[in-house]
């Protein structure tokens, strides 16, 4: 993980202080974990890699590749925890393909709320529902999404949040 966060940087023609500038994690911080000298928690590579624009799951995962079927094990799918509450996500997509095609699994503890900011332009989020109900509201438009459901909709709205999803 150090290694190709510090390749990333470098790609980018970004000093540590640019990209301490840009993710809000210290120079010294940022320097240590490109050493291996720190483990960062999940917020801070999230705020890393969005600064720089890469793959969350590009720096953190090891797949094993079998006989050209590449395996990712439960426990090494990246996880984001803290971007709502009571909602779990997992990164499903394989590296690279952050802002083309990305594959999320959120899972919702009861009374779960995410509320997500907007993406990028012409951004559009295909949910479908497993078990349980969730309430999703996008811009103005709410809508009731029931296992075996799909919702599709919008999701670059310029307010404050483009998407909240509610466990009802």
């Amino acid at each position: 993980m150090a290694l190709r966060l510090k390749d990333a940087h470098k790609a980018k023609n970004l000093s540590l202080d640019a990209v301490a500038k840009l993710s809000g994690v210290s120079r010294s911080m940022v320097g240590q974990i490109e050493r291996g000298e720190s483990s960062p928690t999940v917020s801070t590579l999230w705020n890393l890699t969005q600064a720089l624009k890469v793959d969350f799951a590009e720096l953190v995962e090891n797949p094993v590749q079998s006989r050209g079927i590449e395996i990712m094990s439960s426990a090494s799918t990246p996880t984001i925890g803290t971007l709502g509450e009571g909602c779990r996500i997992r990164i499903l997509n394989p590296p690279g393909q952050t802002g083309q095609h990305e594959v999320y699994e959120l899972a919702f503890q009861p009374d779960g709320l995410l509320d997500s900011a907007p993406h990028g332009p012409k951004a559009k989020e295909q949910l479908m529902m497993i078990s349980g109900i969730l309430e999703v509201t996008s811009s103005e438009n709410t809508a009731l999404a029931r296992a075996g459901d799909t919702a599709r909709y919008d999701a670059n709205w310029p307010q404050p949040f483009a998407t909240s999803m509610a466990v009802l």
